[in-house]
């Protein structure tokens, strides 16, 4: 068997790199414009947390239940909808997610009750799941190997920039007009990227790429062996850490308690506390490409550049938190939100190090694996945040003072298997084979 052979996991020979173009852009923007879509849905909450505890009469506790539940289906789906991406393509994954996550949003928008609207969040959720691994592999079939930093995160600005919506336009849009118009309104986004989805998205371009392992391993035996094969790579596991560490300060702060922690505990309006939020998705988007570029160019960068993000992040969350009186001055709540910018861009390191680890049908599974990293974190922190709050009588300090455990469990990790995993890389891509070297994928931010 060859080395390049090796390196995908497969004595046949090496599909062909395909070529990008306009093509591949037209059919990778329906994509994405589907991710765009599930960000502005997903990140919705974020700016009407205050709202929906006032509509639903509900405490810290409960209302962090909403984001709770909703990353919980989120996480809980991404090995699922990564062996499905691997089984079924990635049109008819993006399909169905399209369509759960507009039901999930409109429900959202007309439940009556706390329980109705939690079972909404959870479809939107679900739908939610199916996009972001869906948009990687569109990237990684219709661009060349050494596109894909710069197409990863595009891809993750283009979520960012749903962010956005959800703060510039959703926020007024919701305090002006109200709850039910304001996200029934919004749903009718997701019926206007399913059209173009259904028309026009390919898997890929025809001649290129590896064919979709379809029903050849059929049955329990191909999930399980899927999924063992793809944990047993240390470069999955390091990705998986690597994700969970770097994403999930950003992810909290935007997704849930941001808004709260700014108004009630820094006594800014909202508008101001609306500006700081945008602040930190326009910072995402700017560390974004300049991660791209230093990644793609640089593959010794990752690691270091990962740990620093999470070392700024710990230091500035530790300089507002510790801030000697009532309120953190606004210069660094300023440079907290710009840095907290750049954890979307360093989770997306994390699927680089998945990425030269699995061969190519392998891809959606290795891929669901890494992006449950930074949703478990953001899950556990999101219940911390809320549980404290409610046990401290709205101590924020005490309450965020949860991000510092699962950081340094997170770095403990990276520390532990980045050498197995870089040694593991560099026997599996050999120099001749640059651009499995170079393959280089992006997380969810909005993720976040």
């Amino acid at each position: 068997m060859s080395a390049a052979g090796c390196a995908r996991g497969s004595s046949g020979p090496v599909p062909k790199d395909p070529p990008g173009g306009r093509e591949a852009v037209l059919i990778w923007s329906i994509g994405v414009a589907v991710y765009f879509v599930a960000v502005i849905f997903r990140t919705s909450l974020g700016v009407a947390g205050l709202d929906a505890a006032d509509r639903f009469q509900v405490n810290a506790s409960a209302l962090a239940t909403f984001s709770l539940l909703q990353l919980l289906v989120y996480a809980g789906m991404q090995i699922p909808v990564g062996l499905m991406v691997d089984r079924l393509g990635t049109k008819k994954v993006l399909t169905l997610g399209a369509v759960l996550f507009t039901a999930g949003q409109l429900g959202f928008a007309l439940s009556p009750s706390y329980g109705m609207a939690l079972a909404a969040r959870a479809l939107l959720g679900c739908g939610d799941a199916m996009t972001f691994i869906s948009v990687l592999r569109l990237g990684t079939r219709w661009f060349p190997a050494r596109r894909a930093p710069l197409m990863a995160q595009l891809a993750g600005l283009v979520g960012m920039a749903g962010n956005l919506v959800s703060t510039l336009v959703l926020a007024p849009v919701l305090h002006g007009i109200g709850w039910v118009p304001a996200f029934a309104g919004s749903a009718v986004a997701g019926l206007v990227v399913l059209v173009p989805l259904v028309l026009f998205l390919r898997d890929q371009p025809e001649g290129y790429g590896s064919p979709s392992v379809g029903g050849a391993g059929a049955g329990g035996g191909f999930v399980r062996r899927q999924i063992a094969d793809s944990w047993r790579e240390p470069g999955t596991r390091l990705g998986l850490w690597v994700h969970f560490t770097t994403q999930f300060p950003a992810m909290v702060f935007l997704l849930l308690w941001g808004m709260p922690f700014l108004v009630e505990a820094q006594g800014l309006s909202r508008t101001a506390a609306g500006g700081l939020l945008t602040l930190i998705v326009a910072s995402n988007m700017a560390f974004g490409l300049v991660y791209g570029q230093v990644v793609g160019r640089r593959q010794g960068a990752r690691i270091p550049l990962a740990l620093t993000t999470v070392g700024v992040t710990a230091a500035l969350w530790a300089a507002v938190l510790l801030y000697p009186g009532e309120r953190a001055p606004m210069w660094l709540l300023i440079t907290l939100c710009v840095v907290l910018g750049t954890c979307g861009p360093a989770s997306m390191i994390g699927f680089d190090f998945a990425r030269p680890a699995n061969p190519a049908e392998r891809q959606g599974t290795a891929s669901g694996i890494t992006n449950m990293g930074g949703f478990l974190a953001s899950m556990t922190t999101l219940l911390a945040v809320g549980v404290l709050l409610d046990a401290t009588g709205d101590d924020y300090r005490i309450a965020f003072s949860s991000v510092f455990v699962l950081q340094v469990l997170g770095t403990s990790q990276i520390l532990r298997l980045r050498g197995r995993a870089l040694a593991r890389e560099r026997s599996r891509v050999p120099a001749a084979v640059p651009s499995a070297r170079t393959a280089v994928a992006a997380t969810d931010p909005a993720g976040v």
